[in-house]
């Protein structure tokens, strides 16, 4: 069975594999306008490299608010170590980020991390001359809150099951302010007893729990709690985090801020122009505002609008006048945040990015952002595929190879397949089967006949008799065949239905809708070490990993 499967031939999946990121990954050619290189092409990453290395940048302050950071959330040795090196004008940044989820959020997010340090450690391979370090960019100022409270499991009999974490007092549509900084309360402990309860009974159970807990307690924020699991998870990998809602990191993306304040609605045209061009092939991923920038206020985070006499906040009643604005933005830029245009600016402003690893829909915003990098004169970054990756448990595998089937068949129509397992269990068709065996006894019991009439002719009634009673047989044994093939029927397709919640759960890609939680649960925390070892990072298709 293939290991790998081609990205063209997962496009069917709700738009999850667009056409713009097939054409990325396989005919660069057709989207290079779109983008700041490629990712399969050495000269782009050293012309890159270069440009990268010769923008000026504050190392000695980033680094000191890296340091502070990573120190404050216990990173390890090596992460320090990482942040060190991007003091040398030669060290560069591999980037990738994602929200804060509850116990990491989606699979994605880990195959993310793993992708930045592998690609970290092969472009320094490739490129011995420089250093790369990867960086994972906390996108906890975001303030939907119902993006980050739940994670997806598979209970002990394989069902896949929400489970969600509530605060008390605000409802989970509510405008929370920057979802990182929430701290957990007594809720989380009903949400680790409902999934304790699901979970399967394994002997890694009890551990993996405890770590949990122990990231996930009251008190907690979703940012440290997000941080201590996955520099338990991905330990000693090197991983360098960063906090973007800290106000040494909003005094140092000052001037971004004030000059999309001031250029409105510059960057929003910019953007609307690029997309234009886009959508002439493709799509446009994200829509941009005049403002590109949210404004912290009573414990809620909302978009800054224009206003005849200044601006106003959307969702309030708060209005500013310019002055009034501009004076805030001096004095308390902590409170500005940018939004998803404006987000990879503030990055790329603060770091030395030579590459972003994204997913398939951040891969496609980028496409509308080539523009807007030049405007601010940062060199836009390569885009890089983030690791995709299915992972085959061996129940699974045992029921594709018992029907002879490649896990791609199970990311199709699902019912057209089962209703081809039908037929293939099918073969023996009972009706047909018992028809030819009833007529065969027939032929030979009426073969009898002439003898029988010549020994003693009142031997056919009773021949007659035996024959319906043969038949009488045959319907009561055909009945119970076709009850065994019905039995036998339901239970694989109860099985191919099983096989496909596993791989493709709700009908969408395991990595957008598991937890890590439930693989854990089940293999132990030597789970992350071997999806390490297992993830290629440069064949840029979608991996089945057997376990």
């Amino acid at each position: 069975m293939t290991n790998w499967i081609d990205y063209q031939d997962l496009q069917f999946s709700d738009g999850a594999f667009s056409r713009l990121f097939v054409d990325y990954v396989t005919d660069h050619q057709k989207v290079r306008q779109f983008y700041g290189g490629n990712p399969q092409d050495g000269n782009d990453w050293r012309h890159l490299l270069k440009q990268v290395c010769d923008r000026p940048i504050d190392r000695s302050t980033l680094t000191q608010i890296l340091s502070r950071q990573n120190r404050d959330f216990h990173c390890g040795v090596k992460s320090l170590a990482n942040i060190d090196l991007l003091r040398d004008d030669n060290c560069v940044a591999v980037v990738t980020g994602q929200q804060v989820g509850l116990f990491t959020g989606p699979l994605y997010t880990i195959y993310k991390a793993i992708t930045a340090v592998k690609l970290a450690d092969k472009l320094a391979k490739d490129f011995p001359e420089y250093r790369f370090v990867p960086v994972f960019w906390l996108a906890g100022e975001d303030h939907d809150f119902e993006e980050v409270n739940s994670i997806s499991l598979f209970n002990a009999v394989g069902e896949l099951v929400r489970f969600e974490y509530k605060t008390e007092g605000k409802e989970s549509d509510a405008n929370h302010g920057a979802v990182g900084e929430i701290e957990l309360d007594e809720s989380i402990d009903l949400l680790f007893k409902s999934a304790e309860e699901a979970l399967l009974p394994t002997e890694f159970k009890p551990k993996v729990l405890d770590l949990f807990k122990t990231a996930y307690q009251k008190g907690m924020t979703f940012n440290r709690a997000f941080v201590h699991l996955m520099n338990v998870l991905l330990e000693d990998s090197g991983l360098i985090f960063l906090n973007s809602n800290d106000t040494e990191i909003k005094q140092l993306l000052l001037p971004v801020f004030r000059r999309e304040l001031a250029d409105t609605p510059r960057s929003c045209q910019l953007v609307i122009d690029q997309s234009a061009i886009l959508e002439r092939q493709y799509h446009a991923q994200v829509k941009p505002r005049s403002i590109n920038l949210f404004l912290f206020h009573e414990k809620g985070r909302y978009p800054i609008e224009p206003h005849p006499n200044g601006y106003f906040l959307k969702g309030t009643r708060q209005h500013y006048t310019k002055s009034e604005l501009d004076a805030l933005l001096n004095q308390r830029p902590e409170m500005f945040s940018p939004n998803v245009v404006l987000r990879p600016i503030c990055q790329d402003t603060l770091l030395p990015t030579i590459t972003y690893v994204a997913g398939p829909s951040e891969l496609a915003y980028f496409g509308q952002y080539s523009t807007l990098y030049k405007e601010f004169g940062i060199p836009q970054p390569i885009i890089y595929p983030r690791a995709s990756v299915t992972v085959v448990e061996d129940k699974v595998d045992k029921i594709l190879t018992r029907f002879s089937l490649e896990p791609l068949a199970l990311f199709g129509n699902l019912e057209f397949l089962k209703q081809q397992i039908a037929e293939q269990i099918s073969d023996l068709k009972a009706d047909d089967f018992f028809a030819a065996t009833s007529r065969s006894v027939d032929e030979s019991l009426n073969q009898l006949k002439p003898a029988l009439q010549s020994i003693d002719p009142t031997l056919l009634p009773a021949m007659d008799h035996t024959l319906e009673k043969i038949h009488s047989h045959l319907t009561a044994l055909k009945e119970k065949t076709i009850s065994a093939q019905k039995r036998q029927h339901e239970v694989s397709l109860r099985q191919i239905d099983k096989a496909a919640t596993n791989l493709f759960p709700s009908s969408d890609f395991q990595e957008r809708q598991l937890n890590i939680l439930y693989f854990l649960n089940k293999y132990g925390l030597e789970f992350v070490r071997w999806l390490f070892r297992e993830i290629q990072v440069d064949r840029l298709k979608h991996q089945l990993l057997r376990i």
